[in-house]
């Protein structure tokens, strides 16, 4: 006897329900990123190895990356890790894209983590980025956008935490005289995963000493309203012209924002990718405690690696699956639509499918998402499938109907029910829709 057939871990099927429930969520953040004049892209899922090698940092490169050999060329072939690198790999394969260039992207990445909670191999990101501007403006649309998106999605406790990698260099490097802090930056990136004293584990271990980590810790602490916490940054490194330049530039990011109430100044906020060069984000929400739902930041030096010219660039990225789970539990999102149909044809003779093939044929025509039963089902059995279905409006096709050319629709809704003609059936099922 054949093993009932198993997914590898990490990886999900999803029945109609729960992919009508992504496809509304995925329709809404497009309908917020286009309303701020982003345009869609989309680039393959499989790039060479070389094009991501070098842009992600050890630990995604060693152990996070699908990564593999094609048999028949030997050429080494990657799944890509994010949807940021095949964007910049993109705009040096397409110079002739008017700067700046607004794009969003949504769309499967994959990495080889240990599945959890909120977590998988297989998952949706929801990418908008500006390439072509390196000023503050750029930096708070991206902000302000998914301020938008989270509003329209129905989250409302939430916060976007920011930091900027110019400090971070200037206070790490320039201040406390770290060389490379990059495996400093990876550390404090698991924060919210092992803790404060997880954290300090882990940088005793780099070497630092025990006065060197103290001071990481304290600097990590602060977290506060924006414009508070960056007059305290400079009063500390006031001398430090990198913190100086940083600072003034997400001032002017958050003169711009309308809804500051949501937005914290974080030290701890690092970002672990290698890429990042400027201001940093990412937005948490304050229940269920599921990790961050959004993240992002500018990349100034990303698509140089490409082109062999700077170009700057600014993103977000929202992930999908965190979002929906989240929601689910939050009970923002119902998975209450278990169909797209909106409309179903019963049948009750089947030597009248002609007939009531038109019917069908008439209402999508009309733009009604219409089923009509093809296994010849007996009326009760189509009945019992549509209500199961919760398919609203009913079309009963009979003798009597047949020979009048009428049809008799019923709206499980209302109760109400209606005999009409048949040229009058999508115009009546439209208005029980309420699409007229």
């Amino acid at each position: 006897m054949n093993s009932k057939p198993k997914l590898p871990r990490g990886f999900r099927d999803f029945t109609p329900e729960i992919y009508v429930l992504r496809r509304s969520i995925i329709d809404k953040i497009i309908r917020v990123f286009e309303r701020f004049g982003f345009d869609p892209i989309d680039t393959p899922v499989l790039e060479y190895w070389e094009t991501l090698a070098g842009k992600y940092g050890e630990e995604a490169e060693s152990r996070l990356i699908w990564r593999f050999t094609d048999p028949w060329s030997g050429r080494d072939y990657a799944l890509r890790y994010d949807l940021t690198v095949p964007l910049a790999r993109f705009i040096a394969s397409h110079q002739d894209i008017i700067l700046p260039f607004k794009r969003y992207h949504i769309g499967p990445v994959w990495r080889h983590e240990e599945p959890q909670k909120g977590r998988y191999r297989e998952f949706y990101q929801c990418d908008a980025d500006i390439v072509g501007s390196p000023y503050p403006e750029a930096d708070a649309e991206i902000i302000e956008l998914v301020l938008e998106t989270l509003d329209e999605l129905g989250f409302r406790e939430f916060i976007v935490r920011v930091n900027d990698r110019r400090i971070l260099s200037g206070v790490f490097e320039e201040e406390l005289g770290l060389n490379n802090p990059i495996q400093v930056y990876r550390i404090i990136d698991k924060l919210d995963k092992i803790g404060l004293e997880g954290v300090k584990r882990e940088l005793l271990k780099l070497g630092l000493g025990e006065v060197l980590v103290s001071k990481i810790l304290d600097l990590i602490g602060i977290s506060a309203e924006p414009i508070e916490s960056l007059k305290l940054i400079c009063s500390k490194y006031g001398s430090n012209q990198k913190i100086i330049e940083s600072c003034r530039h997400l001032e002017e990011v958050f003169s711009i924002l309308n809804d500051k109430n949501r937005i914290r100044f974080d030290m701890s906020l690092v970002r672990g990718l290698d890429y990042y060069t400027g201001p940093l984000l990412e937005v948490n929400l304050e229940k269920p405690r599921i990790g961050s739902i959004a993240g992002g930041g500018r990349y100034d030096n990303l698509i140089g690696m490409f082109l062999g010219r700077n170009i700057p660039a600014t993103g977000v990225s929202l992930g999908l699956e965190r979002l929906i789970d989240a929601g689910l539990e939050l009970g923002i999102f119902n998975i209450d639509k278990l169909t797209v149909a909106e409309a179903q044809v019963i049948v009750l003779e089947w030597s009248l499918l002609k007939y009531a093939w038109i019917i069908a044929r008439e209402l999508r025509r009309y733009g009604v998402n219409t089923r009509i039963d093809l296994g010849r089902s007996s009326e009760e059995s189509q009945r019992k499938k549509a209500k199961k279905l919760k398919i609203p409006i009913l079309i009963f096709i009979g003798k009597i109907e047949e020979e009048s050319k009428t049809a008799t629709i019923y709206n499980t809704i209302t109760g109400e029910r209606v005999t009409v003609k048949h040229e009058e059936v999508p115009k009546i099922v439209l208005r029980f829709l309420n699409k007229i």
